[in-house]
């Protein structure tokens, strides 16, 4: 009998499966709130009140990439070794007390470059363990649906972030947003604490989410009789570092990595800056409009997920070149968006354009980010490792440089309304997004390459 008829089995992972998705998205939801809009939000508030250059912004704001990075992998294998969701939640309480017990003080750029470090190894540990999660979880054909479900909690905390936080760094000062981070971070750890299981591997090999639909995606010859015969447990396993390492579809995957978030990352920590200093406007007086950006990427990413597995499901068209057609479509219209983005010099132009670029970079993510579990499902946590270190380090160059840009801008008109200062700042993702998307039509496959 397949694994996915065993009707029994099917609703007791599936009801499982259904919680770890909403737990999935509500950590999303609360860290991407919290730490990367809500600090550059706060912090740059408090840092122009003190007079902080663009440099030393760009410093501080990058310092959590630097951390962030040199915790893909380890996170991906402890993640693979002891279980995603004590990954995780050991996660959440690291920075959850770091975010309440370091002040915000603009002057003590040391301090914050330490405490902003510690947060990126403590959520370094997030995506390798979220995806290793969904892995043991979710049936492969409906695993892009799940990513981008899960994926775009992070996009809704973000716009609720851009909404709510400079409003509450208004009346309560830069300080409260790390409170309010504290808070939630809490009230999360003790939900996924009382609620959140491992997968039924011991008691019901056959109710893991491995097994689930296996038929609907490719796995090639020499890989079937693994397979057909069960595998191996993922806690056992010799991880193949050197063949995921020298993998063509791994490195499509990371290429494409690097450019979403370098896109991603510059936007979410240099939009506000954009709009006070580019275009001359309040973060408090545009409104709700300010988290249009973000929310596009929360619509898109589910639609993206939505679409693919339909697609999967019907098949209409193979996994591969469904994919390659919605990372295509994504990172292309998102290129256009970047390089227009700074002829816009109206709110509501540049809240549009910014909105098409983020929106269509989380569409492209039911190709790229989904062929995680594609080709390695028993390794997701640590290829999810490997590329994140890649879109981490994208973090790091591109906050750090988009800084120094400015401040080599300022020469040039001090003020930085003029668009010749951010030309550089949007053109760089957008060709990004044009490459990117060329080496995935290339080299990426869905076919299932490791187990």
């Amino acid at each position: 009998m397949k694994p996915w008829k065993c009707f029994p089995i099917q609703i007791f992972s599936r009801k499982s499966q259904q919680w770890h998705e909403a737990v999935a998205v509500l950590a999303e939801t609360t860290d991407k709130a919290k730490e990367r809009v809500g600090f550059s939000i706060a912090y740059t508030i408090a840092a122009d009140a003190a007079g902080v250059n663009q440099s030393t912004k760009g410093t501080v704001l990058a310092s959590f990439y630097c951390g962030y990075a040199c915790s893909q992998v380890p996170g991906g294998w402890a993640a693979q070794r002891i279980g995603g969701r004590k990954v995780l939640l050991i996660s959440f309480v690291l920075w959850s007390l770091t975010c309440a017990l370091v002040p915000l003080d603009p002057n003590r750029v040391t301090v914050l470059v330490i405490a902003r470090l510690l947060v990126g190894v403590a959520q370094g540990f997030i995506f390798p363990s979220i995806h290793t999660v969904l892995a043991q979880w979710v049936p492969p054909h409906e695993r892009s649906r799940s990513v981008s479900l899960t994926m775009s909690g992070m996009y809704l905390g973000a716009a609720t972030g851009m909404l709510l936080l400079p409003s509450l760094v208004k009346y309560r000062g830069p300080q409260s947003v790390f409170l309010v981070e504290a808070a939630l971070g809490a009230i999360w750890c003790m939900l996924w604490f009382k609620y959140a299981s491992d997968p039924p591997r011991s008691e019901h090999p056959k109710a893991t989410a491995s097994g689930f639909g296996e038929s609907l995606l490719p796995v090639k010859g020499s890989q079937k009789m693994k397979v057909e015969n069960g595998g191996i447990s993922s806690k056992t396993a010799n991880i193949p570092w050197k063949k995921i390492l020298l993998s063509l579809p791994v490195w499509a995957i990371v290429v494409n990595n690097f450019t979403f978030h370098y896109g991603l990352y510059v936007l979410m920590n240099w939009l506000p800056t954009y709009f006070e200093k580019g275009l001359q406007l309040s973060l408090q007086e545009m409104g709700s409009s300010k988290m249009m950006p973000y929310f596009n990427m929360f619509i898109f990413s589910n639609i993206g997920g939505v679409v693919a597995d339909h697609l999967i499901t019907k098949r209409i068209l193979s996994v591969t070149r469904i994919r390659k057609l919605l990372n295509t479509v994504g990172f292309l219209v998102a290129s256009l968006a970047f390089m227009l983005l700074p002829l816009f010099r109206t709110s509501s132009g540049a809240v549009f354009c910014s909105s098409v670029a983020l929106g269509f970079l989380a569409l492209g993510r039911a190709g790229f980010a989904v062929n995680h579990m594609d080709i390695a499902p028993r390794y997701a946590g640590i290829v999810m490792g490997v590329s994140n270190t890649a879109g981490t380090f994208a973090g790091i160059i591109g906050v750090r440089f988009t800084g120094w840009l400015l401040e080599s801008a300022k020469t040039a008109n001090p003020d930085l309304s003029s668009p010749d200062s951010w030309k550089l700042v949007f053109y760089i993702p957008g060709f990004q997004c044009i490459f990117s998307c060329l080496v995935f039509l290339l080299f990426s496959t869905a076919e299932r390459i490791f187990d």
